[in-house]
């Protein structure tokens, strides 16, 4: 495990190296790793990967890795995506935050993006968020999706959870985003090294854009179109949504620590190639 100071100093240099290489990151081949969590998302993962424009990031100069981390699912999830070219990501302890822990261990990218295995975040618009994650030396990237173009690809009742939930966060945390709940964030992989992120559940979500507030990144939200979602809601609206108030304040009022060191141990098959990530609540801290 590293010590603080250089965890601390080792983020500072990835900062430092953007901020040099900014305005002629068009000269080299830029990375990004696309992290989808899937729970038993089969039927889904057909039409999610073809909204994925690999040609037009390649386009752009993005070499780009599928990571769909597969969140003990029982239909096969796991086959569907490997066959499909994606890296697959095997995590056994359920939990939104859990598969994005995962996730993010394994991605390989100096960019990360993420959205549902559902087919309700639209991929297809990657390139010209990652324009302006470039063009305006964004580090953490968020979106929006409670724009009245939207209106009916969400329920009503969790359209008022989301706007409840957001205007809480705005509160506590003077973040100014409009919809904390939103689940696609594009952002540079260093941040992730740079907070502090506990959650294992739905409010993973929430927690890593406010944590990117409070560690003073670089931060932006825009609108996207949102989208109807395919097969079953796995969102169980009541109990999530009072866990995630709880959780705001908790994090809000909570002991600061140093950021996380991910020390999830991730090893690969060689007949499939999956890899396994270990169990939740292994992830270290550096004080």
């Amino acid at each position: 495990m590293l010590p603080e100071s250089i965890h601390r100093h080792i983020v500072q240099f990835s900062r430092a190296i953007f901020r040099l290489l900014r305005g002629h990151w068009g000269a080299f081949v830029k990375t990004l790793s696309i992290v989808i969590p899937a729970l038993n998302e089969a039927p889904n993962l057909a039409p999610v990967m073809k909204t994925i424009p690999v040609d037009a990031l390649a386009t752009a100069g993005w070499r780009t890795e599928v990571v769909v981390v597969d969140n003990a699912s029982t239909d096969g999830t796991g086959d569907v995506a490997r066959e499909l070219g994606a890296r697959v990501v095997y995590q056994p302890a359920r939990g939104y935050g859990n598969a994005y822990h995962a996730g993010f261990a394994a991605a390989t990218g100096d960019v990360v993006a993420t959205g549902d295995a559902d087919r309700t975040y639209p991929f297809d618009a990657l390139p010209g968020l990652l324009t302006t994650l470039e063009e305006q030396g964004i580090e953490f990237l968020t979106t929006n999706r409670l724009v009245r173009p939207n209106a009916q690809a969400m329920k009503r009742s969790h359209t008022v959870a989301n706007h409840a939930l957001s205007g809480v966060s705005r509160m506590l945390f003077r973040n100014g985003l409009r919809d904390s709940q939103s689940g696609m964030w594009v952002f540079r992989r260093y941040v992730w090294h740079g907070i502090d992120v506990r959650s294992t559940g739905m409010a993973f979500s929430q927690e890593i854009k406010n944590a990117a507030v409070l560690a003073g990144f670089h931060t932006l939200e825009v609108p996207i179109e949102y989208r109807k979602r395919g097969g079953e809601v796995k969102l169980n609206a009541l109990p999530d949504g009072m866990a995630n108030m709880r959780q705001l304040f908790h994090h809000r009022f909570r002991r600061p620590r140093a950021a996380v060191v991910q020390t999830v141990t991730l090893t690969q098959s060689a007949a499939t190639g999956t890899v396994t990530a270990s169990p939740a609540g292994e992830f270290g801290t550096t004080a």
